[in-house]
């Protein structure tokens, strides 16, 4: 907080961002404006809430706080930017990006907000460093209901590689040490991208379909399925993937040198289950020549961006922003990125663990800074204040709720 003290304009706002943080960290049964605010000792949530609508803050400054605090500890040259979005099941059409829309948290199309974000991942540890929202046509196209959400005037349709774009220019503006992009097929499917990254000379390792279409050379294109049908059992190597929950993930592994006049070294990459011998491929890059074992462990790092979103969502309420407006999502998010980057860098900081025990966590670090810190100093007296408060605002709330239903039943 010291260090991204200067995007706060009043020293309100920023010690009410530092109760913020500390609560998202609390492990609160369910993170709200109403929860955070009891916990910061707040007689009501209206701080907590202008803070996310309407105090003068810069949220993009804190992010490249929370990006610079990152590389200052995890900072490597050899590190992989890895890109993805994930979406959170939101009800009714009011909140900003909110439609019906494929989701990997569902594993199906439901009512959801989708955001991109860039993750870091290095020797030292993994991050969350940047986030975008996605903003489907839908929106983009109803001025109206744009500026409802407080959508800022001029907003223009980005699909999600372009918003991964966006935020891999800001890394490599801001000077962010890494070797490799890597992403999945959302992105690697996506020529405009992989384009621009050869144009800045920027190695990926991108999942593709299985339908992609791959130079061959003489000017044929197949798709990877084929290619890799007609590898010979020579070809494939196992290798490991990187340290998994239950240690290394083992794979066979085989590349393909693709047929380009370009500059630079272009492969598919196919990866294939020991067990199932289910097939994945990948379109890689890289402006010198690489090895075999460089492009596998690119790509087994592509995963530490779900370890990140199951610890931002678990751990600092990354998902549970109960917010609809454009400023209040961004400001949710960047927060509970800063909150998350505490425990990153706690974890990559620690010394050695004893024999006998397995290093600190994220998750037990968490644990231990809600129980041993961040202890509420607050007595019975502001624990029945804020009972009485939350059944006068729901009282309210369900007596408008009947006037409204009552009115309803009466003009039909």
């Amino acid at each position: 907080m010291a260090r991204a003290g200067s995007r706060f304009r009043r020293v309100e706002p920023r010690r009410r961002a530092r109760a913020f943080v500390l609560g998202l960290l609390s492990e609160l049964p369910k993170v709200n404006c109403w929860t955070i605010a009891e916990q910061a000792g707040d007689s009501s949530p209206d701080g907590m809430q202008h803070l996310l609508a309407r105090a003068k803050w810069d949220a993009g400054g804190v992010r490249d706080d929370v990006r610079g605090c990152i590389v200052d500890v995890l900072g490597d040259p050899g590190a992989v930017l890895v890109i993805d979005e994930t979406g959170d099941l939101k009800k009714g059409t009011a909140t900003a990006g909110v439609q019906r829309q494929y989701t990997g948290t569902a594993g199906r199309i439901e009512n959801a907000q989708v955001a991109v974000y860039l993750g870091y991942a290095a020797r030292g540890g993994r991050a969350l460093i940047d986030r975008e929202l996605y903003l489907p046509k839908s929106w983009t196209s109803d001025l109206a209901r744009c500026a409802a959400a407080g959508i800022p005037d001029g907003t223009a349709f980005a699909t999600k590689p372009q918003l991964a774009r966006q935020m891999i220019e800001r890394a490599v503006s801001a000077g962010v040490p890494f070797a490799w992009v890597a992403g999945d097929e959302v992105y690697g499917d996506n020529g405009s991208l992989r384009g621009w990254l050869e144009e800045d000379g920027i190695a990926y390792v991108l999942a593709v379909a299985c339908r992609h279409m791959v130079p061959a050379g003489g000017g044929r294109t197949l798709r990877a399925d084929e290619l890799a049908a007609r590898l010979p059992k020579r070809a494939w190597q196992r290798l490991p993937a990187g340290q998994g929950a239950k240690g290394q993930r083992w794979y066979d592994w085989a590349w393909i040198t693709v047929a380009d006049d370009r500059p630079g070294h272009r492969h598919l990459l196919v990866r294939r289950n020991r067990s199932t011998g289910e097939l994945a491929f990948y379109r890689c890059y890289g402006p010198q020549p690489v090895t075999l074992a460089a492009l596998v462990q690119t790509a087994g790092l592509r995963w530490t961006i779900e370890e990140n979103f199951q610890a931002g969502k678990g751990l600092t309420g990354l998902d549970e922003h109960q917010v609809r407006r454009w400023t209040s999502w961004y400001r949710w998010v960047t927060l509970a990125m800063l909150a998350a980057a505490v425990l990153a860098i706690a974890t990559a900081t620690e010394d050695a663990a004893p024999d006998g025990l397995i290093p600190l966590t994220r998750n037990e670090i968490a644990h231990l800074l809600a129980t041993v810190i961040i202890r509420p100093g607050h007595g019975t007296a502001h624990r029945l204040h804020w009972s009485r408060w939350r059944r006068r605002h729901q009282h309210r709330a369900r007596t408008c709720h009947y006037k409204r239903q009552a009115a309803q039943d009466q003009s039909t």
